[in-house]
């Protein structure tokens, strides 16, 4: 257990420009979410909240549900750096969906936005939440401490 969570754990991303690039980046990754998308999935101000497409028919509420998730949820583990990349993965789906599923056909200016989403919840993915993070905090707690390190596992 303690070795599934290293993996999806601590990043260092090596030197302090780093570590605070990739913090401004997943901050302002979130806040773009949650902000731009995730407000539009909740009814406020008179106004209902918007039906995502469901290029897969599935049910109609998980794809709801899955939807708000992916741009409220999510993104709020993405801002504090809490299991960081499995937020960012689960909050790929959506994206990469309007990418490869509902865009496809579409020129490349209506592909740009879940392009340029996709490209960018992908680099927190590889890289993960960095120094600054509770990934990072959780992985060297004395309790994690004592486990294998990640090199040892590949």
């Amino acid at each position: 257990m303690m070795r599934i969570l290293l993996l999806f754990s601590g990043s260092d991303l090596g030197n302090r420009a780093n570590n605070i690039a990739i913090l401004f980046f997943r901050i302002a990754v979130a806040i773009e979410l949650i902000v731009v998308h995730g407000s539009k999935k909740i009814a406020h101000h008179g106004h209902a909240a918007e039906i995502v497409p469901n290029p897969l028919g599935l049910p109609e509420a998980f794809n709801q549900g899955f939807a708000f998730a992916a741009t409220l949820i999510f993104p709020l583990f993405i801002l504090v750096g809490f299991y960081t990349r499995v937020a960012a993965l689960f909050a790929l789906a959506v994206p990469m969906t309007g990418y490869l599923v509902v865009h496809w056909n579409d020129s490349l200016a209506e592909k740009d936005v879940p392009f340029m989403y996709s490209i960018s919840l992908l680099l927190i993915i590889v890289c993960g939440a960095g120094k600054y993070s509770m990934d990072h905090y959780l992985a060297n707690r004395d309790l994690i401490k004592n486990a294998k390190p990640l090199r040892s596992l590949i």
